[in-house]
């Protein structure tokens, strides 16, 4: 069983979790799961990664995505 979820943690695996950050930051759940594989389920860190990735516009990473990056 799952101990009380930490409102500070990104839980991919339960959906409630996963639609509340999104919301929160604005994101996909694909940029969720790649910004937590990158910098782990702490939301701080995740926000700080996806606003450093968002000196491009979402448009243009969406793209790179794409692409396999640059």
């Amino acid at each position: 069983m799952n101990e009380a979820a930490q409102p500070d943690r990104i839980d991919l695996e339960d959906a409630a979790s996963l639609a509340r950050w999104e919301k929160e930051l604005d994101t996909t759940e694909e940029q969720l799961r790649d910004a937590v594989a990158k910098v782990g389920d702490k939301a701080a860190d995740v926000e700080m990664h996806l606003k450093g990735a968002r000196s491009t516009t979402n448009a243009d990473r969406m793209e790179q995505a794409g692409e396999g990056g640059v």
